[in-house]
């Protein structure tokens, strides 16, 4: 077996550490749903598929789907989601299980996106962004074509070169992610009332970060709305432009970690509030801009630890 280059095995290491990050996040959404409110209220969370404003044909498979829960047992349901969180948070811990159980966590966030999740919807008035699993399923793509689980790992596998167009599929496929959100900031609703978003989630949370939020409300009030509503804009569309040409990833990488976790911790509040049941976001979960910080920084290490040569694309 050929023995990696230093460089190489570095870029391991940052995929592995990476990995346990989403570990240790997934085993945080875990404890949130070890909760008895979220089974008790697990059906109840189905409703996002018809929701006012839904199309009849998501309705429809909402009603299927809850349907198909209820008769299975919602609660049993709820159960083998909370037995599945931990074992994929064991496994993207340790490495042990993967790629398998990451191809497992692919099919079961995007069944959650399109359940408790509504598909990201509806996509009205308000609309900003396209839902928080399908990000997640993302990251687990990351896991699998990063091959995360040959650093940092329990797991003895023989080592593979990353195959590339894959990893340049996880960067459109990221980049067409931000370019949805970005529509959606465009909207006017939003550039007039982009500070709404940040009022909404302080009900609930501790005192810290209501005092935190309050902090960034006051300076988008002092500059304006309006003017912070097109910064969101542009900022957005910058990076999804940059993400799907493959082109300024090194500078687009640190300004969209950056700004993600400030959307995470200002309207999203830090992933609060953490009440019997619920969080900020559908799902229990911590979090949904903080998961993109995690697909930047697989972005990250693939950039900045390959040699061009070898990614076939400027970075």
């Amino acid at each position: 077996m050929k023995t990696p280059q230093p460089l190489e095995l570095r870029r391991k290491q940052a995929f592995g550490a990476v990995r346990i990050l989403f570990g240790l996040i997934w085993l945080i959404n875990t404890w949130l749903q070890l909760n008895p409110a979220y089974s008790a209220h697990f059906l109840s969370t189905f409703n996002a598929d018809w929701v006012s404003g839904q199309p009849a044909w998501i309705a429809s498979y909402g009603h299927w789907m809850a349907q198909l829960v209820q008769q299975l047992g919602a609660q049993h349901v709820a159960y083998a989601t909370i037995a599945l969180d931990a074992i994929l948070a064991i496994s993207l811990i340790t490495g042990i299980g993967l790629p398998l159980l990451a191809v497992v966590g692919v099919i079961y966030n995007l069944w959650l996106w399109s359940t408790v999740g509504g598909f990201g919807g509806p996509y009205t008035q308000g609309a900003t962004d396209p839902g928080t699993a399908i990000i997640y399923a993302l990251c687990f793509l990351y896991v699998i074509w990063t091959r995360s689980w040959e650093g940092l790992s329990l797991s003895k596998v023989p080592h593979r070169p990353i195959y590339a167009p894959a990893m340049h599929t996880a960067r459109v496929l990221f980049g067409i992610l931000w370019a949805f959100d970005a529509f959606w900031k465009w909207q006017p609703y939003f550039l007039n009332h982009a500070v709404i978003y940040l009022q909404q989630a302080l009900p609930g949370e501790p005192a810290w970060i209501a005092a935190y939020i309050s902090f960034f409300i006051t300076i988008i009030t002092l500059v304006g709305p309006l003017v912070f509503g097109y910064f969101a804009a542009i900022i957005e569309s910058v990076i999804a432009f940059y993400l799907i040409i493959g082109r300024g990833l090194r500078w687009v990488i640190p300004v969209g970690i950056a700004y993600s976790i400030g959307v995470w911790t200002t309207a999203e509040g830090w992933g609060a509030p953490f009440l019997p049941g619920a969080t900020a976001n559908k799902g229990d979960v911590l979090g949904t801009t903080n998961i993109y910080v995690i697909a930047f920084l697989f972005l990250g290490a693939w950039i900045y630890l390959t040699p061009a040569s070898q990614r076939k694309s400027k970075g």
